[in-house]
């Protein structure tokens, strides 16, 4: 993604927990209003980038309730007095069972997440004056959402899509069937030219992934 002053929409990855998730800061570049998308853990490290960065953060926005994810957003919201926004509501369980979900992964202090507002399909979230479509993609979670700006063609698509790959749905609560359907269904047309953000690893495009992801063939 362009970082060039002209471009309504900059954005920062912040790499967190030893998942090395990819926390990202989405910012409007006219107003300088932001929204961290994912903040799983290392609060302090985010709150740095924050500063550095000189933006105003309005929001949290979770694609989904694992603790890679969600684990650190209870604590960024009250320090930043920011809500939580996402994800759909059938991940409720998993952002209930995040301080069990972290002693698991000797991740101690996590905090359970309840959102200010749940997504579904078709719903949009806003950052000063750039807006993101909403689309509720199952399969790795229940409740796993997305976030797309047409204009600047860019996809937050947490663990939906890798570079290569895609979510792991070994879970009780997985389908990779589920999970398949959905990208081919509703991201792989939002275009070819999409270049996304994975919740794991580098960007790529939507693209390069219906070309060459075994896992998006046939």
């Amino acid at each position: 993604m362009s970082d060039q002053p002209e471009a309504p929409l900059s954005i920062a990855v912040v790499p967190v927990t030893p998942f090395q998730q990819n926390c990202s800061i989405v910012w409007c570049t006219k107003t300088m209003q932001a929204a961290i998308v994912d903040p799983g853990g290392d609060v302090p490290q985010i709150q740095r980038a924050l500063g550095e960065l000189s933006v105003t953060p309005v929001a949290i926005w979770l694609t989904h309730g694992h603790i890679d994810h969600a684990g650190g957003a209870a604590d960024l919201a009250e320090a930043l007095s920011v809500p939580v926004i996402g994800p759909h509501e059938a991940d409720k369980f998993l952002l209930d069972d995040l301080p069990a979900s972290g002693l698991r992964f000797d991740m101690r202090g996590i905090r359970p997440v309840t959102p200010t507002r749940w997504l579904t399909e078709g719903d949009e979230v806003t950052v000063g004056e750039v807006a993101f479509s909403v689309a509720h993609v199952p399969g790795h979670t229940p409740g796993h959402v997305t976030f797309f700006q047409k204009d600047v063609r860019f996809l937050l698509a947490g663990d939906t899509v890798f570079a290569g790959s895609v979510g792991r749905t070994d879970f009780p609560y997985g389908s990779h069937e589920t999970l398949i359907a959905g990208i081919k269904a509703k991201l792989l047309p939002l275009g070819d030219d999409v270049q996304f953000l994975p919740g794991h690893g580098p960007e790529s495009t939507l693209g390069e992934e219906r070309l060459n992801n075994e896992f998006l063939q046939g």
